[in-house]
């Protein structure tokens, strides 16, 4: 009752009311007659004081009405108790999105310096990204050129699959000091796992015992059963594992990339270095005490207020994330990263892409929208493929489909007639280089050289394509002459510099093999785009039914 008429109730037990000298006379009467009677009698004054008060609410309620009314606010009772209703509402437990930008005001000086090249009118650029909605999904395929070097799909189930850079509120289940690391209940299906490198001593999201060692602590004593963490996802769940955390965490921006709880300095070691002198000024002023920054290498030419910008964004954004944490007592998800599309124009799109193209009206205008927020002088470069004036599909006009088969495919060839025989295992990759068709003209040593320059560079973008991570296995054509072998690793490296994902190639060996690293994710591409054949299980073969059938079987079958 308090609630509704708006004053605060009180703490005291209310007293009745003084009774007249009549009221005593009938409850004196009443006294006297049968207990059944008096309980009645009680449950009629309950509904009558029921009725009192539910007649004292409307009349509050129509005066509150009229109130409104009076102030000029319009609309029925109903939506304006759901008015006052949503007001007095808790916060929500919610997570926080990705800020996907505020419009940015340049003048035409900024706006120019930021276009980049273009011949008669039409943009120039190294890459273009082509976008298509489906049913399924939105596939998103990256060229270089003509080539297809990157192939993304975003799936309406991505909050189970898809979480790479989610924040959450994970509770410790389980803690494995053989295997140095600890299971965290995040909310999914399965727990995720944290090992002992990825938890941060001393943050202040956790409440850690003491460790006995500063330099490396032991698991069980940076975490505990039941101990409540901020952490981030860096895998993807895979398989039959789940994902892989960190409580290490940070927050992309467009142009910054915010490190809570942290003393992290950084700028692109990809930027000039004037550039990275001026913005290392920049950052001296924006960076809070708190936090740590990494300035990202589409700051390049940004101004210093639009850095400032986004790191207040992020800070803002970070005091939300805490809170959440601070009000929620079970695993929750804290912050979400936005969908594949956002993410991949936030992490590639720069004046270096000439175009990106989509089918989907809706998917346009969103897109649109965030370009024209974060990087307005690149918003033309953004355009809308009509199906139903085009003749053909997007895919089949920039022949996507045709190189996503071949990517497919087990074999790969070479330009001068050489192949690529690509096999994997649940982390190892292997590719085997071979000659093929291809005979050379002078000696041996010159075409397997040849031959093995067009593979590294094939190799590179395979790599990329396909998603590989993990541990990666490749077997060169033996090369006799040293210079020949180190000419090629290093033609190899230079091809994998395009490549986001961090990598570690190693030298090639006396047996002519290359080993390298590659920070694993996701599931790869075939896994993405297929599914394991009730059959064979993805093995590919299917066993003889007369090796598994039982002895007993056979000889029945002779018998007759």
């Amino acid at each position: 009752m308090s609630e509704v008429s708006g004053q605060e109730p009180s703490l005291r037990p209310k007293m009745p009311p003084p009774m007249s000298k009549k009221s005593d006379e009938n409850a004196a009467e009443k006294s006297d007659q049968p207990r059944k009677r008096s309980r009645n009698s009680q449950g009629n004054d309950k509904s009558a004081g029921n009725k009192d008060k539910s007649a004292e609410a409307k009349k509050s309620d129509s005066s509150r009405s009229s109130e409104d009314a009076a102030s000029g606010e319009g609309g029925s009772k109903t939506q304006k108790r759901r008015g006052r209703r949503r007001r007095n509402k808790k916060p929500n437990n919610r997570p926080v999105e990705a800020i996907v930008g505020d419009a940015v005001e340049l003048n035409e000086e900024q706006l120019e310096a930021r276009r980049g090249e273009s011949r008669n009118g039409e943009p120039l650029g190294r890459y273009s990204m082509i976008v298509s909605k489906r049913p399924d999904g939105a596939h998103i395929a990256v060229l270089e050129g003509r080539n297809l070097i990157e192939y993304y799909v975003s799936r309406p189930n991505d909050d189970e699959q898809q979480i790479h850079g989610n924040i959450y509120l994970g509770k410790v289940r389980n803690i494995l000091p053989g295997m140095e690391a600890a299971f965290v209940d995040i909310g999914t299906p399965k727990n995720a796992v944290i090992y002992r490198g990825d938890v941060a001593i001393g943050v202040e999201d956790t409440d850690a015992k003491p460790v006995r060692r500063k330099d490396k602590p032991k698991i069980e004593d940076a975490l505990h059963n039941g101990q409540q963490v901020i952490c981030q996802v860096v895998k993807n769940p895979i398989a039959h594992k789940g994902a892989r955390l960190t409580t290490e965490v940070s927050l992309p921006g467009r142009f910054v990339v915010l490190v809570p709880n942290s003393n992290t300095y950084g700028i692109s070691k990809r930027l000039p270095d004037k550039e990275r002198k001026r913005l290392r000024q920049v950052l001296d002023r924006v960076k809070p005490k708190e936090h740590g920054v990494i300035v990202r290498t589409a700051a390049e030419n940004i101004t210093a207020g639009e850095i400032e910008r986004d790191v207040l964004a992020l800070a803002e954004q970070w005091k939300q994330i805490e809170a959440l944490g601070k009000r929620s007592n079970r695993p929750t998800k804290l912050y979400q990263e936005p969908e594949l599309s956002t993410r991949v124009i936030r992490e590639e799109f720069n004046k270096d892409y000439r175009a990106v193209i989509l089918d989907n009206p809706e998917m346009f205008d969103d897109v649109n929208e965030y370009v024209q927020s974060i990087t307005p002088a690149l918003a033309e470069r953004v355009t809308h493929y009509d199906l139903e004036t085009e003749a053909l599909p997007l895919f089949e006009r920039y022949h996507i489909h045709e190189q996503l088969h071949k990517a497919l495919e087990r074999s790969v060839w070479l330009p001068s007639g050489g192949s690529l025989v690509i096999e994997h295992t649940e982390a190892l990759w292997v590719i085997d280089v071979n000659t093929g068709k291809n005979v050379g003209s002078s000696s041996l040593e010159e075409t397997v050289f040849h031959n093995n320059m067009e593979a590294a560079v094939e190799i590179a973008r395979q790599v990329r394509l396909r998603d590989m991570g993990g541990i990666i296995v490749i077997d060169f054509v033996d090369m006799e002459d040293r210079k020949n072998r180190d000419e090629v690793i290093h033609t190899f490296r230079q091809a994998l510099r395009r490549d986001k994902t961090r990598t570690q190639v190693f030298d090639i060996s006396e047996l002519g093999l290359a080993q390298m690293t590659r920070k694993r994710i996701g599931e790869g591409l075939v896994e993405s785009l297929s599914e394991k054949c009730v059959h064979c299980e993805g093995r590919g073969l299917v066993v003889d039914p007369a090796v598994v059938a039982p002895e007993s079987a056979g000889k029945r079958g002779n018998r007759r």
